[in-house]
This record gives C-alpha cells, structure tokens and sequence, in this order.
C-alpha cells in the first residue's frame, strides 16, 4: 500500500474509533426497530423516529429523513427491514449533500487571492483555540505558510493558550495586550500575514454570548477593519461547535447564527460521545456545511469532513 493509501486508511480508522459510540448507540437502537419484522410499516418508521432524535440529530431534521424514507416506501411499495439501514444511510448522504457539505480530502485552498481569511467564532470551552492550533498545524503539514491572529483580547488565557499553539506548531502570532481592541488585532494580522506572503490566516475572536448585541457589534467591527486591508475578507466565518453537548450545541448555533453570517462548521469532541447524530441535524437546520470535524487530543485528529465516509461510519459501509 502507497503512503497515500496507507493515509487514508489510518483515517478512516481514526473516523470509525471516534465514532464508535455514536455507533454503538444507534446501532443498538435500530436493532431493537427491526427485530421480529420483515418489512418497513407505519409502527417502524415511528420507532425510527424516535431513534434518530433520541441520537441529537434533532427533531425537524429527523422529521424529514421519516418523510423522505416514507415516499420511497410509497414508491416501491415494499421495502425489507433488511434494506433499511442503506436507505437510512443513502437519505442522510443526500440531506448533508444539500446543505453543500462536500466529500474534501485535501488541504487546498482557493488560489485566486491568499491569503485566505478565517475568521474563527465559538463560546468558551467548545475547543475553538484548539482547534485553531490543529488547523494550523494541517495547513502547515500541506505546505502552507500560516499567520494566526489572537483576536480573544478578554481573556488573558485566550491570547497565551493562542500564543502556545503558534510556538508548538511553529507559526507566527500576531497579539497585543489584554483589553486592546479586537478589530486592532485583527487589522495587524491581516498586514502582517499579506506582507509577509502568508496562503492562511486564522483569526481567534471572544466566546461570549451572554450579551448577543456587544458580539454582534465586535463581529462586525473586525470584519470592517479587515476590509480595509482586503476587501474579500473574512472568506470564511467557521463557528466551533462542542458535539459532546448535543442539542446544546443545536442552541449555540442558532444564536451565533442570528449574530453573525456563519459560512461553515467544525464540530470538535466526538470521539468518546454517543452524541454523533448532532453533526447531521446541525447542518440541515442552518443549511450552512460541516467542513472538520474532531476525534481526538491528537493534531491529527482534526479531520477534513467527508459526508460519504461519515455516514458509512455511523452505518456501516
């Protein structure tokens, strides 16, 4: 096997050991759905229902794959409890795909301008640093050059828990002190990193939500004052979501969501959950793509989102 191929195997291993709860859990469920019955009727389909969202893919979401699973037993007029589990994989395959969540299996990015801004938002304790520092290091690892920006000036710990991850994966971080203006961080890193000659620059921003308007207000600030430096950006607004937390995680969405133009997502902490489902549900709501997603401690661990490779995992290939 190739180095590439050797790759992508241990991939789809780190995707199937961190999702083995969610699995377990959903696997375990849908056993009991079909057990002593041959074909898919009205009384399996409302216990799969309630499968699905006691899985947090969440209640409109689950709503819609019934919906959907219902018209093709209409249209085939019978359909085995055998052929169930595809069906359920191939209707969760098709939902994430109208949501835009494309298969990605590389680092690229779009090389019509660079660099290519992410502004990076999320509440306190979802990961969002982390994940910062892991998106970092897999830029890195493509052969992209790096420029993080500790745009979080509330918290003192945000700005050294930034400044840790740029020393250990060996980028540069554009800070100030504690208190100073995020927008002002922000418009330094962008000249910095466009000086410089950077393809990415990650921008860290506070993780309050407890007053939406002084949020929105700070959002939209940074990305004025970083338009003064590129016009296109930000290129991506990527909200970090906590999978552990289930319909919470639901809840933080839709608020961060009223706020601020989210364009895509990185769902962190799924490995060691029950709680998987939530990565479907959360897309199809706010219609916006899943494009990480989190297994691990490790730097590795952070994955490019594939929607084929996780719905096999979830139900089997």
């Amino acid at each position: 096997m190739g180095l590439f191929g050797l790759f992508n195997k241990n991939k789809k291993e780190t995707l199937d050991k961190g999702l083995e709860k969610t699995k377990q859990n959903v696997f375990t469920k849908l056993t009991r759905v079909v057990a002593g019955k041959s074909k898919v009727d009205d009384e399996v389909l409302d216990d799969l229902e309630e499968v699905l969202i006691t899985s947090d893919v969440g209640v409109d979401t689950t709503l819609k794959i019934i919906r959907r699973i219902e018209e093709r037993v209409e249209r085939d007029k019978y359909v085995s409890t055998s052929e169930l589990n595809g069906i359920l994989r191939d209707e969760i395959a098709s939902l994430l795909a109208e949501n835009h969540s494309d298969d990605m299996d590389d680092w690229d990015l779009p090389s019509d301008h660079k660099p290519y801004v992410i502004l990076v938002v999320g509440v306190n304790g979802v990961g969002k640093t982390t994940t910062i520092g892991k998106l970092a290091w897999q830029f890195k690892n493509a052969g992209k050059k790096v420029f993080l920006g500790a745009a979080d000036t509330f918290r003192a710990a945000a700005v050294e828990q930034i400044s840790i991850w740029g020393d250990r994966v060996g980028v540069p971080v554009v800070k100030q002190q504690m208190g100073a203006d995020p927008a002002s961080v922000a418009f330094d890193t962008l000249q910095s990193a466009k000086a410089n000659g950077a393809d990415v620059v990650l921008i860290d921003t506070a993780g309050r939500l407890h007053n939406k308007v002084g949020l929105m207000n700070e959002l939209k600030k940074i990305k004025d004052v970083m338009k003064k430096v590129m016009p296109e950006a930000p290129d991506e607004v990527l909200l970090v979501l906590d999978g552990s937390t289930g319909q919470n995680a639901f809840e933080q969405a839709r608020q961060f969501a009223a706020v601020t133009q989210i364009t895509s997502l990185a769902v962190t902490k799924l490995d060691g959950t029950a709680k998987g489902g939530v990565v479907i549900g959360i897309s199809d709501q706010l219609k916006v793509p899943v494009k990480y997603i989190g297994l691990g401690e490790g730097m590795e661990d952070l994955q490019l989102f594939n929607k084929r490779q996780f719905v096999d995992s979830l139900f089997g290939e």
